[in-house]
C-alpha cells in the first residue's frame, strides 16, 4: 500500500500549505481521495500518471476538498483522455462539475460517471476481485463521508523451495494457489499447506475527513490497519472544534485506539498553529504510533 499526501492543511491554500488531497495505490488501483486546489500540481510533483486515475473520491463539498477537481478534469480533457472517470461524492457534485464545464463551453471526450451519495449508512461504493471501497458516514457542517479501502483475501503463495522437491508441473501452480492438494503421478497426495505460504497480510486504509468527534466512528473502521484522521485543532480549542464540527488531535488518537488501528496519520491542521509537532505529541497521549501528514510525503505500508 502506497500513500502520497498531496495536501494536508485546512481552509485556504498558502505558499507552503496545500489543502486536502491524497493518492492511494492499492492492488493495482490509483485512487485520488479529495481534490483541493493545486492538486494536479501536487500530482505532477509526485510523478503520478494521470491516466491511471480512474476513481476519485470526494468527501464533501467544501472548497478545500474539491475545488481542484474542475481543473483536473479540464487537464484530463487537454491530455486527450479516453478512459472513463468515476467520481464519488455528495449529491450536487455532478451539477457543480457539469455547470463549470457548460459555462466554459467545454466537454469531456471521455465518459464522466458520477456516483452521488446521500445515505447515512455505510455501504460498498466500489468492488472488484481484489478490494472493496466503502463510505464512512461522518458528522460535519455539510453532508460528509470518509472512505474505507480494504483488500480481499488473496490466493496462497507458492512455496517454490518445497514445490521444487516434487515432480509438479507448472500447469498445476494455479490449483495450488487456489488451495488444492496435489496428487502426483505415483499416487502420493501432497497437502496444499506443504506447498504454499499464507497470503500476504491484508492492507486496509481509512480516510476520515472533516468530522466532529463521535465514539461510534471507530465501529465503522474497526480493525483497519492505517487510519488518516483530521486534526484541525488541539485540545486548547476543543470548544471551537465542537462548534465548527472538527476534531482535535487527542480525539483522533481516541478514534484510532478504539478502532484497534496500527498507525494513525494526522492532517488538516489549522494555520493558527505554528508547530505541527504539537499535534503528534497530543495524539500520542492516547495512541502510540502517530505519523504527521506533510505535503508531498510518501508513506509505504508493507
Amino acid at each position: 500500500m502506497d500513500l502520497t499526501i498531496l495536501g494536508c492543511h485546512s481552509a485556504t491554500p498558502r505558499a507552503n500549505a496545500r489543502p486536502s488531497a491524497q493518492l492511494l495505490e492499492m492492488r493495482g488501483h490509483l485512487f485520488l481521495i479529495d481534490c483541493g486546489e493545486a492538486t494536479q500540481i501536487a500530482l505532477r510533483n509526485a510523478g503520478a500518471k494521470f491516466a491511471r486515475i480512474k476513481h476519485i473520491f470526494i468527501s464533501h463539498l467544501h472548497g478545500d476538498h474539491f475545488y481542484g477537481l474542475f481543473g483536473l478534469i479540464s487537464t484530463f480533457q487537454l491530455l486527450g483522455r479516453e478512459a472513463e472517470l468515476h467520481i464519488y461524492g455528495p449529491k450536487g457534485i455532478k451539477e457543480a462539475v457539469l455547470l463549470i464545464l457548460k459555462l466554459g463551453g467545454a466537454w469531456t471526450p471521455f465518459p464522466l460517471l458520477f456516483h452521488e451519495l446521500t445515505t447515512d449508512e455505510q455501504g460498498v461504493l466500489f468492488e472488484d476481485e481484489k478490494l472493496t471501497v466503502k463510505n464512512i458516514p461522518l458528522r460535519h457542517r455539510v453532508y460528509t463521508n470518509g472512505f474505507l479501502f480494504q483488500e480481499k483475501e488473496g490466493d496462497r503463495r507458492l512455496n517454490m523451495e518445497m514445490i521444487s522437491q516434487y515432480p509438479i508441473e507448472v500447469c498445476d501452480y494455479q490449483n495450488i494457489r487456489n488451495g488444492k492438494d496435489i496428487t502426483l503421478a505415483d499416487g502420493r497426495l501432497i497437502a496444499n499447506r506443504e506447498l504454499t505460504l499464507d497470503p500476504h497480510r491484508l492492507q486496509s486504509y481509512a480516510y476520515c475527513s472533516d468530522t466532529l468527534y463521535f465514539e461510534s466512528l471507530a465501529d465503522y473502521i474497526k480493525g483497519c490497519r492505517v487510519v488518516y484522521h483530521e486534526a484541525t485543532f488541539l485540545q486548547d480549542k476543543e470548544d471551537l472544534a465542537k462548534k465548527t464540527m472538527h476534531s482535535t488531535a487527542y480525539q483522533a488518537g481516541l478514534t484510532a485506539k478504539n478502532a484497534g488501528a496500527e498507525a494513525l496519520i494526522l492532517g488538516h491542521y489549522s494555520s493558527r498553529y505554528n508547530d505541527v509537532n504539537l499535534f503528534k505529541k497530543e495524539a500520542e497521549e492516547v495512541f502510540p504510533n502517530v505519523i504527521l501528514a506533510e505535503d508531498g510525503k510518501r508513506l509505504l505500508f508493507a
